[in-house]
């Protein structure tokens, strides 16, 4: 007997398709007995972008009808170009999702350029460090992201992920990637996808517009010229990454084992960069695998995006959750939602219904009187009362955090970035953040005590005399809970 057929969980593949080097690239995979299966790859014709025909191409229903159970064992998942995605990496106070997610969407308003109905976000959430927790947020422009929706909902996807996130997974799977803190480099033929991976997960990631074949060049001049820009353009990430230290990340550029990526290495060496080559292991793959290094490489993008789809602990960010939900399978029903099943349940309802009907008119009026009568009896009266009162009393102790919050940011205006909150009984409640002028700071302190239950309110501010950026923390007294709580001595 064939063990890998007794777990029909052990045969689920995925297929994942993206739309890179301006093409469509598609993968099959299967994961069983400790190793990965790669059951095909596939492309499109280089500027052919019609998703419903290389769906097709690739076994994929595209009819309007819903999924059938044929289509069980297999999940369908899409990438979505990180390029057109900005990443944000923040700190906040570790006070719940929803709390979090008002400060998040605050910092969004304050520091992009569009207004909020034209952005779709996602954040999530890191390590906590000094009682402050690290946030990633991944923000996209909504008409970009439905245009996207538009093209891919007749293949229906089970997912729509983030193509620098599967760069990531593939890195750590089938690259070797061990290290939890690392900066991946993906070349495309004239882009570079710049990964951060903090604690083995995406955390920021940017594009460049210089890729493999711009260093591919037989003019010397030109060559060096693009490596010149190549490696200033790879310091100002790391900068932007907060790593002034530009040697301290290891740098690892995926590559399919060809001399051009060993010069790309080899370039930012020289700039002081921590690089090295990172190809595929082929020792991942099903044994007696045909696939080669080269082609490994080249689907390296749909590869890890199947590979997130078959984890099921991957927290994915997902910018489209408001914009696109999977289409439901249809499924065999149970015999229970059978209609002649249904209508016979029913009869057999309403004869119960009319047994203990007429078991409630015999017994009357009197004897229903005497049980409820006995119920009340059975029970203290006076500890309900006061197991009642002591509930509101405990309400009353316990402070509406997001009501708080909701206040602070609200009484911001747009030149307002809120970096930090701080809230202990018995203590002033802190908030600091930037203001782009005093007036602004000024008039944010005047909103925040005019606020029911905010009193005593103070700021000190710094202004950075490189940036002109006013820095500022705020206190006040929050209702009653900021007051200092003293023991009454025996």
């Amino acid at each position: 007997m064939n063990n890998d057929k007794t777990n029909p969980v052990d045969w689920k593949s995925v297929i994942a398709i993206v739309e890179d080097n301006n093409k469509l690239m598609g993968v099959e995979l299967l994961k069983r007995g400790g190793f990965l299966d790669i059951l095909w790859t596939k492309s499109s014709e280089v500027f052919d972008h019609d998703w419903k025909k290389f769906a097709s191409e690739c076994g994929l229903s595209v009819e309007p009808a819903a999924l059938l159970d044929t289509d069980s064992n297999r999940m369908v998942v899409v990438g979505f170009d990180s390029a057109g995605t900005i990443f944000n990496r923040t700190t906040v106070p570790d006070v719940g999702d929803k709390e979090i997610e008002s400060i998040i969407e605050l910092q969004a308003e304050t520091r992009l350029p569009l207004p909020p109905e034209q952005i779709e976000l996602d954040w999530r959430a890191g390590k906590l460090q000094n009682g402050q927790l690290g946030v990633t947020i991944a923000v996209a422009r909504k008409e970009q992201l439905q245009k996207f929706v538009d093209n891919v909902k007749c293949i229906r996807p089970a997912k729509i992920l983030l193509n620098c996130e599967g760069l990531v997974k593939v890195w750590g799977n089938i690259f070797s990637g061990a290290e939890q803190n690392a900066i991946v480099l993906s070349c495309g033929a004239h882009n570079t996808q710049v990964c951060l991976v903090d604690g083995g997960r995406l955390s920021n990631a940017v594009v460049l517009d210089v890729g493999a074949d711009d260093f591919s060049s037989t003019e010397l001049e030109e060559r060096s010229e693009t490596t010149e820009r190549f490696t200033q353009d790879m310091r100002s990430v790391l900068d932007l990454f907060g790593y002034s230290d530009h040697g301290e990340l290891p740098v690892f550029v995926l590559s399919d084992g060809s001399p051009a990526f060993v010069g790309i290495v080899s370039s930012l060496r020289l700039a002081g960069l921590n690089a090295r080559v990172a190809t595929p292991d082929l020792g991942r793959l099903r044994p007696n695998s045909e696939l080669s290094v080269e082609t490994v490489y080249e689907y390296r993008t749909p590869i890890g995006l199947a590979l997130m789809a078959l984890d099921e602990t991957s927290d994915e960010l997902n910018v489209f959750k408001h914009l696109y939900s999977p289409a439901q399978k249809i499924i065999r029903r149970h015999w229970l939602y059978s209609t002649k099943a249904t209508c016979a349940i029913a009869s057999i309802m309403l004869v119960l219904l009319i047994i203990v009907s007429y078991a409630v008119d015999i017994a009357g009026p009197n004897s229903i009187e005497k049980r409820l009568d006995a119920s009340v009896s059975d029970v203290d009266m006076d500890l309900l009362l006061k197991r009642q009162q002591l509930i509101k009393t405990v309400a009353r102790e316990r402070p509406d955090l997001l009501d708080l919050l909701k206040v602070v940011n609200e009484s911001g205006g747009r030149g307002i970035t809120l970096t930090s909150f701080s809230f202990k009984k018995g203590q002033p409640v802190s908030i600091s953040g930037e203001a782009s002028s005093n007036d602004e700071l000024s008039r944010y302190e005047k909103t925040l005590q005019n606020n029911k239950g905010i009193e005593k309110v103070n700021y000190t501010a710094n202004t950075n005399t490189k940036s002109r950026k006013i820095t500022f923390t705020v206190t006040f007294d929050y209702k009653n809970f900021s007051r200092k709580t003293t023991k009454s001595k025996s």
